[in-house]
């Protein structure tokens, strides 16, 4: 059971890894901005 649920895993990892690298490039851009407002809010109070 537990070995069919793991390759089932890998099969799904293996079919939406062009998805999943999408996602993390689109978190990634996102986590650029939140750190940009930051920073842009740190100059503001400085």
């Amino acid at each position: 059971m537990r070995k069919r649920f793991h390759k089932s895993f890998e099969e799904l990892v293996k079919e939406n890894k062009q998805e999943i690298m999408q996602d993390q490039k689109a978190i990634i851009q996102i986590e650029k901005k939140i750190d940009e407002k930051y920073n842009s809010r740190d100059l503001q109070k400085a």
